[in-house]
């Protein structure tokens, strides 16, 4: 069966299915409604790069709350085994052999207990009292997978607990370490977002469309706002 869309011809052949020419169809032509391609424009990467401006502008994406993060994680826990990535950063207090520990352990944790009451102050504080070279970026760490760091940090860093200043402070072998955990997760649970955002999208359009030839499942209420 041929394909179309609000009576335009679909060139399905060569596409992975008449519903992705279909689709793709659909998403051209409110590109051209909504002025971010002419109506004769027909070429790959035009037609993609005023997809792509339609799609910023029009599908809204909501942020992955710690609470759906959380419930992600318990739904999918296997996948998570060796595929963790967490975005943290520390103010290290280094232990040698010429320090007191006592002295620099409370000195970790009356710091601590400073961010913990005000965490707006960890860039500074990493700043002034981290004796790892990340001090000079406020402790950033970037992103950490299994197996970048000693495995008692490690174990700190991808035990599940909520994002913020964890709190107690991590020993290893190199001192005391004060950790903040910036994002976990989301960024798995943010495409699964995007992804359905996207599908709505086009399950409203495909509903006030009129389409041959492929089967999209339409919807005549906004699904996402």
């Amino acid at each position: 069966m041929k394909v179309s869309v609000n009576g335009i011809a679909v060139e399905a052949e060569g596409a992975p299915s008449p519903e992705f020419a279909a689709v793709r169809e659909l998403l051209r032509q409110r590109a051209v409604a909504t002025g971010h391609v002419p109506a004769d424009a027909r070429g790959e990467e035009e037609v993609a790069a005023a997809i792509e401006r339609l799609l910023a502008q029009e599908v809204s994406v909501p942020a992955p709350t710690e609470a759906e993060c959380r419930r992600h994680y318990e739904t999918h826990r296997a996948a998570f085994r060796s595929g963790d990535l967490v975005h943290a950063r520390h103010i290290l207090f280094q232990v040698t052999s010429s320090v007191n520990v006592p002295e620099i352990r409370a000195r970790a944790e009356k710091t601590l207990a400073e961010l913990l009451a005000a965490p707006e102050l960890f860039d500074a504080r990493a700043r002034e009292l981290s004796n790892c070279p990340s001090g000079r970026d406020g402790g950033n760490l970037g992103q950490i997978g299994p197996g970048d760091t000693v495995p008692e940090f490690e174990r700190a860093l991808f035990r599940l607990g909520p994002t913020g200043i964890l709190g107690e402070l991590v020993r290893t072998r190199h001192g005391f370490h004060i950790v903040a955990i910036d994002r976990r997760i989301a960024g798995m649970l943010r495409a699964a977002v995007e992804e359905r955002a996207l599908r709505q999208y086009v399950s409203i359009l495909a509903g006030q469309a009129e389409i041959v030839g492929a089967r999209l499942d339409g919807a005549t209420s906004p699904l996402v706002q």
